[in-house]
């Protein structure tokens, strides 16, 4: 394709699913980080075209996806689901755009780079038309991870996630808020966006299950953060829950590596890491919690600790904004890597 990321060059950019939580998300960062926009396109599905939404304090109103609508297209930042980005890649790359995709789609192609910028980003580089945007418990996985397996290699990691409503979309959102009232009131909380009810409530992720009783959730975490790290053989599970969170994922890691890792140094280097925060009050047992970051774009970590089992394993916390960091911010950081090195 024609690199159209040129120095000083403003783009004609596409938001493919601008109307969901992480489109909306997309167009508040593309105008708080000044991204050079000549020309802005917010396409969505027939349902929802005609919609009005506002950018940098201009009014647009959302256009149906139309082959037409990709013409002339520089980038096109894509969240609309895998079978809308399968049914438009063609189209895209063809009229010589390139695709941001926040969709699973491609994310396991071999010719298609999977890219988190402070951990990966040569990889971006690669790209054949398309780049995908990581799962958003492995974006905040791999940004932790990767600076400590850089010191001393690991051999197995063990996660647990805790999965907030912003995950499954802006409906669940506003699910978890009306049954949450209902219950108050003494209603019976019916999902009618989830399986189960999240109000006062927690139930395992559920993305289907797979033969080995993994389900998709995690088993996009296995596969994922091995080809983002460039680990094929990285053991790692999973286990993913979703909790009555409104806005940002937790996740309790446990890291076994080739060789004893101080811990002091092990937080010496999260701290220097791009991309994160460390939040530890030990005296008064205060470490992240969602409402810490629920908005903004660093992963706190902390309660960092050395597993009491195994001498060679650390164990730690951390939370990240999943619409934020998990999303909209890694593939719009993807897009200001490709402006950067070109």
């Amino acid at each position: 394709m024609t690199n159209t990321f040129l120095p000083n060059h403003s783009l004609t950019v596409a938001v493919l699913g601008s109307t969901g939580a992480v489109g909306q998300e997309i167009l508040r960062l593309l105008d708080e980080r000044r991204f050079p926009i000549k020309e802005l396109r917010l396409l969505a599905s027939e349902r929802t075209a005609g919609r009005a939404q506002v950018f940098n304090g201009s009014t647009l109103t959302v256009q149906a996806a139309t082959n037409e609508a990709f013409e002339g297209v520089d980038l096109v930042f894509a969240s609309a689901g895998s079978s809308i980005s399968r049914n438009w890649r063609d189209t895209i790359t063809e009229s010589g755009a390139l695709m941001i995709d926040n969709s699973s789609a491609f994310r396991m192609d071999v010719d298609v780079p999977l890219v988190v910028p402070e951990v990966n980003p040569s990889a971006a580089s690669m790209h054949k038309g398309v780049i995908a945007n990581p799962n958003c418990t492995t974006i905040l996985l791999t940004l932790v991870l990767a600076p400590l397996a850089a010191r001393i290699p690991m051999r197995r990691v063990i996660v647990s996630t805790y999965q907030s409503a912003s995950g499954a979309g802006a409906r669940a959102m506003d699910e978890l808020k009306n049954l949450t009232q209902e219950v108050l009131q003494g209603r019976t909380a019916e999902s009618k966006v989830l399986p189960y009810s999240l109000a006062f409530n927690l139930f395992l992720h559920n993305s289907p299950l797979q033969e080995n009783l993994y389900c998709e959730e995690e088993m996009k975490m296995v596969n994922e953060t091995r080809k983002i790290m460039s680990l094929p053989s990285l053991r790692l599970s999973a286990t993913c829950v979703r909790v009555p969170v409104l806005r940002a994922h937790s996740e309790s890691v446990n890291i076994e590596f080739e060789h004893t890792f101080s811990v002091d140094e092990a937080r010496k280097i999260l701290n220097e890491s791009s991309g994160i925060e460390i939040i530890e009050d030990i005296a008064s047992n205060r470490f992240p919690m969602p409402s810490d970051v629920a908005g903004k774009d660093l992963v706190a970590v902390g309660r960092i600790r050395r597993d009491i089992s195994d001498p060679n394993s650390l164990e730690l916390w951390l939370c990240g904004d999943q619409i934020r960091k998990g999303a909209a911010l890694n593939a719009i950081q993807i897009a200001e890597l490709l402006l950067r090195s070109s």
